[in-house]
């Protein structure tokens, strides 16, 4: 590997190199993809990683909409992301850093400050070779340390935000051995009406990658069902590899059945052949088959949770909503989420959340949904359901217990109401003089001390816990006197700051200033999620023992 002075790379930095792109449209499980490779090199006991490529100006992920891209995903350090690194992160149980996403915005800033500063001696800068170069320099750093690099280019091939990302891996490729790296192309196989699989979308999505200078090796059909093995043949007579380089990925129930999906269709032991790591890797034998056992574990029941939120798409919860089903996988019980909609709420609550075992309140900002997210809060809190408030549901949860309990008329958020009699929850002190809104919240990994003999040190087993947070406001230190011998008590501190909040004589009544659903895994839950869902599944039984003992008849869950 050359050393090039304009990026000062150390030479010695990563190793295997997949890169994964996309083509006919957005959206179509690249990431699942490389992070189902990746599951499967890390089975077979390579140190994997990954990198995100998202071609946007943005810096980062933090100021935008989830209806445009989805949650926004925090990672230990603060860095702000797209949610694929959570899948990233979830597939290949790792924690990632902010280097391992990487944004048009960051690239140019970075190149543009060198510039600024005289770095470049005079030169004219431009996309090549300096933004190339410090993309390449970007991508070899995050693979430090790593056996095997994943790197999703987002987007679709022939979008002109994703070029100088294509570019700079041609010249990757250029600069490293043949079998250090290994192309991935992710395409489209529509049916027809008369039921045919059509590969022309492909062909025409791989003509566009080989006009750029890349030759995919290995092409990965998105289709309802498997590849017929003519379409296999097809699309490697037209795309020019070999019939055994075409792998299916067919729709299936489980985005966490994927990997199995692919190791069926022999794609790791594809990747470890064209690396040549077939003797370096475990045999299959001695594979972990920990993955499978987790993700295929028999469900003897389902409870139903509603999620309360603002934003009516999956993606924008999704942390949520895997943590839900790690809580699922780990307990034996399918858990439905009904998704509630806060601002219309405002109003009255009982027919959406009648039925439920359990209510989330998840994070957010802004005044639209607070009301609704009051009103499921009260619910959960006078009808003893399950109750889950995370970050702003945790603040949402102290309004209304100083409203409709303490008797604070008007209680509220700064945020949404600077005017409030009562402000309950108000900014932290540090964000007083903050102008950017981009990357200046209180972000990242955390740690929390835990009251003893609390539910919250039951469900962490400890008196502390370390989790990731995102947030400008805080509960008020002015009014921690009025919670002082209430039954409703923070339970989890920072300093001066209130992490955790429980409610005594209460199935489950949980918030957290953190955001939990972050460090989930498929195999190790999070404690709240796994606290919750153990309490959707303990009512039932409750109920069954008081009938049971009624009637002097057996009765199982």
């Amino acid at each position: 590997m050359p050393t090039d002075s304009d990026t000062n790379y150390d030479p010695t930095l990563g190793n295997k190199f997949i890169f994964v792109t996309g083509g006919v449209m957005s959206g179509l499980g690249k990431g699942i993809t490389a992070a189902s490779t990746g599951r499967l090199l890390k089975n077979a006991g390579f140190d994997v990683t990954a990198v995100k490529i998202d071609p946007y100006l943005n810096v980062d992920a933090g100021t935008m909409n989830p209806y445009q891209h989805g949650e926004v995903y925090v990672l230990k350090d603060g860095g702000e992301v797209d949610l694929d690194l959570g899948n990233y992160e979830r597939f290949l149980d790792i924690d990632m850093t902010f280097d391992h996403n990487i944004t048009t915005g960051k690239t140019y800033q970075h190149v543009i400050e060198k510039e600024r500063a005289g770095d470049y001696l005079g030169k004219t800068v431009q996309i090549i070779p300096h933004i190339t170069n410090d993309i390449k320099r970007r991508i070899r750093e995050a693979a430090e340390g790593s056996d095997v690099c994943l790197v999703e280019v987002g987007g679709t091939v022939g979008d002109i935000e994703g070029m100088p990302y294509l570019e700079a891996l041609r010249q990757f490729a250029h600069e490293e051995d043949d079998e250090d790296i290994l192309f991935a192309h992710v395409t489209l196989v529509p049916y027809s009406k008369n039921g045919e699989q059509k590969t022309k979308p492909t062909q025409h999505s791989v003509k566009e990658v080989r006009s750029i200078g890349l030759q995919p090796d290995v092409i990965v059909g998105r289709c309802d069902d498997k590849l017929d093995p003519e379409t296999k043949e097809k699309i490697a007579l037209f795309c020019d590899i070999p019939t055994d380089a075409v792998f299916s990925n067919p729709d299936v129930e489980d985005v966490y059945h994927v990997p199995l999906v692919v190791e069926e269709e022999g794609l790791d032991d594809f990747v470890l052949e064209r690396f040549d790591l077939e003797d370096e890797a475990l045999p299959s034998s001695e594979r972990t088959k920990e993955w499978r056992e987790v993700v295929t574990t028999e469900k003897s029941g389902e409870v139903d949770v509603a999620l309360v939120g603002k934003y009516d798409l999956e993606d924008a919860y999704m942390s949520i909503h895997e943590s839900l089903k790690h809580a699922g996988f780990e307990l034996g019980v399918d858990v439905n989420v009904r998704w509630v909609a806060a601002d219309e709420m405002a109003d009255g609550h009982d027919g959406q959340l009648e039925g439920v075992d359990g209510i989330i309140v998840p994070g957010g900002f802004g005044m639209r949904g607070t009301e609704g997210k009051i009103n499921a809060v009260e619910y959960a809190r006078t009808n003893d359901v399950p109750f889950l408030g995370l970050c702003l549901g945790f603040q949402m949860a102290v309004v209304e217990y100083a409203r409709n309990v303490l008797g604070l008329e008007g209680a509220h958020s700064a945020e949404m109401d600077e005017e409030t009699p009562h402000p309950v929850i108000d900014i932290l002190p540090e964000q007083y003089e903050v102008e950017d809104m981009g990357g200046t919240m209180r972000l990242g990994s955390h740690e929390t001390q835990i009251e003893p003999g609390t539910l919250a040190e039951e469900i962490y087993g400890d008196t502390s816990c370390t989790e990731r947070h995102r947030h400008r406001y805080e509960v008020n230190p002015e009014y921690f006197e009025n919670f002082a011998d209430e039954p409703f008590s923070f339970s989890g501190t920072a300093g001066n700051r209130m992490e955790i909040l429980e409610l005594e004589d209460h199935p489950y009544f949980l918030g957290t200033q953190f955001h939990p659903e972050y460090s989930s895994r498929p195999g190790d839950t999070s404690p709240p999620f796994l606290g919750l869902v153990e309490a959707t599944i303990a009512e039932p039984e409750a109920d069954a023992d008081d009938a049971d003992a009624q009637s002097g008849q057996e009765v199982t869950f």
